[in-house]
């Protein structure tokens, strides 16, 4: 690249990365799971992501790749069908995440435009825009970058601003004790409610992916990842204060989908729920634009890594076919699921991955020069809360569950096929 990525905009690729669509999509169903304890839920989930971004930093250094997270994998454990069946994952649980910001538009949209009046402008509104951003990712990836870089600003000067007025607006509002403990589910549902969120941290491995374009590494690497992360944790433990703090959980529970919207109602009247409305859609759809390209980028590193067919690095329309197959199966995910088994399993696919990349910083710490004990740890708490959110959901949520393990089991029989289909033709 003729011009080097400064600290500045990794910082803004791993705010933009976290602060997509995730937010939008699953506040209503934090507070749901843990009540009054919802800003604690937000914060073991931040936690997680934090001590995971070590690995990050290290890998990031040592092994700066663009395919970031499949290089990771890949230097961590070889070119095993182990190895692919994870990267696998990767690439599902990117389509995962599309179908939560496609599910997030098509509810906030219709508080704004009403086509049917009923549940199908959910499905008309999410299938639109998933549509739409295809054609874009098609027609220009400069285009793509644009959307981003102008989304990132808008989303996070609305999302502050929302923040100064609704702290002012909790001032003598009489749901803020809401916010005391004795509101808070328990501490298993308050780690259950972190974990099914967690998707709205997951953005920060795409530091990773421009680390070998960045001005500076050694400097920057590390600040890039920490500083977006604290700073992504520290706006979403306000916004849940806020949320929690300004609406009656009755009315968080019937607003679910479009809770945050709702929540400006108090303060700002009509004004602020379209304001709020306005950021979650132009949220959403930037986060489906950078995610239809990421995830089509996933599937052609897995490719040329011969993880999958090399089919796969072929172009359709001037781009890799991986872009159309991507937008297919977003396609078939949000029309069939829930926005919470979404939710679920886009959170255990990450779990798993961050798991991974954790015990591949633990073994490669000599080369890397890691302190063994931090990846070892990020490690051990992915494993531990993917056991809880598993355990949790499976007697509240078991769809989600089901969903969850029959992805994670085809993507790792897909792999072993396709090796002994090539051990076969050798």
């Amino acid at each position: 690249m003729a011009k080097k990525i400064g600290l500045r905009e990794a910082i803004s690729i791993g705010i933009g990365g976290m602060v997509g669509g995730g937010i939008f999509a699953v506040l209503g169903l934090a507070v749901s799971l843990a009540k009054g304890g919802t800003p604690l839920a937000f914060l073991f989930a931040g936690i997680i992501a934090l001590v995971t971004s070590y690995s990050y930093v290290k890998l990031s250094l040592a092994y700066p790749d663009r395919g970031g997270t499949v290089k990771f994998i890949n230097q961590g454990f070889g070119r095993t069908i182990f190895s692919g069946g994870i990267n696998n994952l990767l690439w599902i649980s990117y389509i995962i995440m599309l179908s939560l910001y496609a599910s997030a538009f098509g509810s906030y949209a219709p508080n704004l435009v009403s086509i049917t009046g009923g549940p199908m402008d959910f499905h008309i509104f999410a299938s639109a825009i998933i549509v739409l951003a295809s054609a874009i990712n098609y027609y220009s990836i400069k285009v793509v970058g644009a959307i981003e870089s102008y989304a990132v600003v808008i989303k996070l000067i609305i999302l502050i601003s929302f923040i100064g007025v609704g702290i002012y607006g909790l001032m003598d509002n009489p749901n803020l004790r809401q916010l005391s403990p004795e509101n808070w589910e328990s501490p298993i549902k308050l780690l259950t409610g972190g974990m099914v969120i967690f998707v709205a941290y997951e953005g920060f491995e795409l530091i990773a992916n421009a680390a070998p374009d960045m001005d500076d590494p050694k400097r920057n690497i590390p600040r890039a990842y920490y500083i977006s992360i604290l700073f992504v944790i520290l706006l979403y433990l306000i916004i849940a204060v806020v949320t929690v703090g300004s609406l009656p959980f009755k009315e968080i529970a019937t607003a679910e989908d479009y809770v945050l919207a709702e929540a400006a109602k108090p303060m700002l009247g009509k004004a602020g729920f379209t304001i709020i409305t306005i950021a979650a859609l132009i949220s959403t759809f930037s986060a489906i634009n950078a995610s239809l390209y990421g995830g089509s980028r996933v599937s052609y590193e897995i490719a040329e890594d011969d993880e999958l067919p090399h089919q796969l690095t072929y172009q359709l329309w001037n781009q890799p076919i991986g872009l159309f197959i991507t937008a297919i199966l977003t396609l078939t995910l949000t029309n069939t699921l829930q926005l919470e088994s979404i939710s679920t399993a886009g959170s255990i696919g990450f779990l798993i991955i961050f798991a991974m990349v954790n015990y591949a910083g633990f073994k490669l710490a000599p080369q890397t020069g890691s302190n063994k004990i931090v990846p070892f740890m990020g490690f051990v708490f992915c494993g531990m809360a993917m056991i809880v959110l598993l355990e949790q959901q499976f007697s509240s949520n078991k769809m989600g569950v089901i969903v969850a393990v029959s992805i994670l089991v085809s993507c790792f029989a897909i792999e072993a096929v396709y090796k002994w289909v090539e051990r076969q033709n050798k």
